[in-house]
């Protein structure tokens, strides 16, 4: 199942995606959540619940064309990212390829959705781009077992790590949590695509276009460490809750790496696809 959270006239909403329309969930079958976190919160049941409701005759359909897309999870507890997790990627910037997952993270007010708009903030001028899968936590864990690590996922959705480079490089300690915080530098989406739509998240194409030129092409399968040794790594530490995203990692193509180096300007127009899981697209505009 694809589901997303729009924004309609009666306020946000959460749907499934089918055909050329989306379906309110909630208003199709007012037993469900009303939040998509709600609905990953509510287990195996409620999904299957929510695949019900999206085929019933009667159900309430919004058309998808011109809807308004926002973060599929607005509001997730935490949003854990990882760095340096594609050999390419490490070996371009000189570092050395990690031997434990080099984890931060970002807040929630970075957060925005397909077809909205990226900042570039008066406080950075290298401002630079990620293309990434993101891992949607489905149920509440703590020193999750590596063998048992899938069972606590919800779906997968294409992520955009947008990195202000000056602060997470060049600062005095190097500010990471800061260089990815900035507002409008987490844009997911358009939706999630549920756990079992997903074959094999080890085995997905990943590209990022910028104006139409391909800056990012990889695949998956070159994650140094996967999903299930990312969730056994990390709930060592704290507990992963249903709604929580996990950006894995970027390829090898950033900006930063390039020569001369490119960065984002306004007027650009950034799009990330991960194959089965869509197209994230996202203009870019200057910040005030």
């Amino acid at each position: 199942m694809k589901l997303a959270t729009i924004l309609t006239v009666h306020g946000m909403r959460v749907v499934a995606l089918k055909d050329l329309d989306c379906v309110d969930l909630h208003a199709s079958d007012p037993s469900l959540p009303r939040t998509l976190k709600g609905l990953i919160e509510g287990g195996p049941d409620c999904l299957r619940r929510a695949a019900v409701a999206m085929e019933k005759p009667w159900s309430v359909k919004i058309p998808a064309r011109g809807v308004q897309f926002l973060p599929p999870i607005p509001d997730p507890n935490k949003i854990i990212c990882i760095g340096l997790n594609y050999r390419d990627h490490a070996l371009e910037q000189g570092a050395a390829v990690p031997k434990e997952p080099v984890v931060f993270s970002k807040f929630a007010t970075t957060l925005i959705g397909h077809e909205h708009a990226i900042e570039l903030p008066p406080a950075s001028s290298e401002v630079d781009f990620e293309a990434e899968l993101v891992v949607v936590i489905g149920k509440r864990g703590r020193r999750i077992k590596e063998a048992d690590a899938m069972e606590y996922v919800a779906g997968y959705m294409v992520g955009h790590d947008v990195s202000a480079r000056d602060w997470q490089k060049k600062k005095e300690g190097k500010q990471w949590l800061l260089g990815k915080s900035f507002d409008t530098f987490a844009p997911t989406g358009p939706w999630l695509v549920t756990a079992d739509d997903v074959k094999d998240p080890h085995q997905l194409d990943i590209s990022l276009r910028l104006n139409d030129q391909v800056m990012q092409e990889s695949n998956t399968s070159q994650l140094i460490f996967s999903i299930p040794a990312l969730l056994a790594y990390i709930t060592q530490v704290f507990t992963v809750e249903p709604g929580d995203l996990l950006f894995t990692g970027t390829p090898s193509g950033v900006g930063f790496a390039r020569t001369p180096p490119l960065f984002l300007k306004a007027g650009d127009v950034v799009e990330v696809e991960i194959q089965g899981l869509g197209t994230l697209r996202n203009p870019v505009v200057r910040g005030s």
